[in-house]
């Protein structure tokens, strides 16, 4: 089958590497890929969605898969539904679940699915005061997308205003932030839960846990996520069918009474207290890094599950996991996340070790190919993956993999996994 894929990050380059790993032979594509992703099919640089539609039509591509929310709220699947192509992923109707978080919350009120008290307002009077009824910390979020950057907690009402203020006034996220949700703050633990839906069914994959904190024990600056693992011992059956009957199902018969049935990744940001799963956010698209550990648990066709999704037929297949756990660190470039950094060259040990090379893989994210150099040339860098029968064996060996890669500047957190593990 060809295939084209859409991004140039580490959860792209991760499901290439599935696809590229099954039985079946594909032909890959990317949209504009990375400097590794060559390796594993062609990059293209074509910008316009119109012209890159008919470039697939014109050569045959036969499934389309969409990595980054951008090009799902500017309308790429409408485009390339409109050229008659089969494509995985949203509407930019559905994809307002992500680009729009106002859109969000309110969706989740109208459909009583569990979410955090909130005022949606682009006016600094009603949020002050709304902002007044709340204890600390409070969650003060833009509305529109900026970069996974958009959410700040404020420690204090003072902290609160100051955001609130920013980012009404423009400062902060521009166009953005024009309009915030203030909302109180949840205390429990967060997950995040992927459902792969095709509009009426989904089909759930293992929960995972990120880390978006730049150093260990979760201090420092937000970031994308420095590393991630699945599933997480943090939640039952129990959970997960309170999950499925309180958040998904009726997010998809919701989305459906809406006009814009959900096809695509519904990726649940989960807040759980007491027992109990609240939703923090919605996201259209597989997490970064939480893609690149649960492509290596599948052990059914990524492709086949892709396809049967975009065509609204994912009742005729059966999707299986592995029994294994994935961790996932993320090794970033020296300034991330707070600006570039200069490119260095990448250089990987290439001493034998046989439970690495069979236990762990690297997926890559930013960098660049040079003279047939590999160059760190992005925030996030790459993501070192460990497989194992227990949390711990899987964590020990993605850390294995780490100290085989040496780049000027690379920075990682040593604890990903530690709450599974503590």
């Amino acid at each position: 089958m060809k295939i084209l894929i859409l991004g140039a990050g580490g959860r792209e380059y991760s499901i290439a590497r599935a696809i590229s790993n099954e039985d079946e032979q594909h032909e890959l594509f990317f949209q504009p890929g990375n400097g590794a992703t060559n390796n594993l099919g062609t990059n293209l640089n074509i910008k316009d969605y119109n012209d890159l539609a008919v470039y697939a039509k014109e050569n045959e591509i036969e499934l389309t898969i969409v990595g980054p929310e951008a090009p799902l709220v500017d309308g790429v699947v409408d485009i390339f539904k409109s050229h008659g192509l089969t494509i995985f992923g949203p509407s930019k109707e559905a994809a307002q679940l992500e680009g729009s978080k106002v859109y969000m919350k309110n969706f989740l009120a109208k459909y009583n699915i569990p979410t955090a008290r909130y005022i949606e307002t682009s006016s600094i009077e009603d949020a002050f005061k709304f902002t007044d009824t709340l204890s600390t910390p409070i969650v003060v979020k833009a509305d529109g997308l900026c970069g996974g950057k958009g959410v700040i907690i404020a420690q204090s009402h003072d902290e609160a205003k100051v955001a609130i203020s920013e980012m009404l006034s423009g400062k902060s996220f521009g166009d953005a932030g024009l309009k915030v949700i203030v909302e109180e703050f949840l205390d429990g633990y967060e997950l995040s839960m992927f459902a792969v839906c095709d509009g009426k069914d989904y089909i759930l994959l293992p929960a995972a846990q990120d880390h978006k904190r730049l150093m260990d024990n979760d201090e420092g600056p937000n970031t994308g996520g420095m590393g991630a693992y699945a599933p997480t011992p943090l939640v039952d059956e129990e959970l997960y069918q309170k999950v499925k009957d309180r958040i998904i199902r009726p997010t998809l018969d919701g989305m459906q009474k809406e006009g814009a049935p959900f096809e695509g990744v519904l990726f649940i940001g989960i807040m759980v207290v007491n027992g109990e799963p609240i939703t923090l956010e919605f996201n259209v698209r597989f997490g970064d890094p939480e893609c690149e550990i649960l492509m290596p648990l599948m052990t059914s066709s990524v492709s086949d599950m892709f396809l049967k999704a975009a065509t609204n037929r994912l009742s005729e297949i059966k999707v299986e996991f592995s029994k294994q756990y994935a961790v996932g660190v993320v090794m970033a470039s020296e300034n991330y996340p707070y600006s570039s950094s200069t490119p260095a060259e990448i250089i990987l040990d290439d001493t034998h070790h046989e439970e690495i090379e069979k236990n762990t893989h690297i997926s890559y994210a930013g960098v660049s190919m040079d003279d047939n150099k590999l160059y760190a040339d992005g925030g996030r860098v790459l993501v070192c993956v460990g497989l194992g029968d227990t949390i711990k064996q899987a964590r020990d060996r993605a850390y294995l993999r780490c100290g085989q890669v040496h780049f000027a500047g690379k920075k990682l957190r040593t604890d990903i996994a530690y709450q599974a593990l503590s």
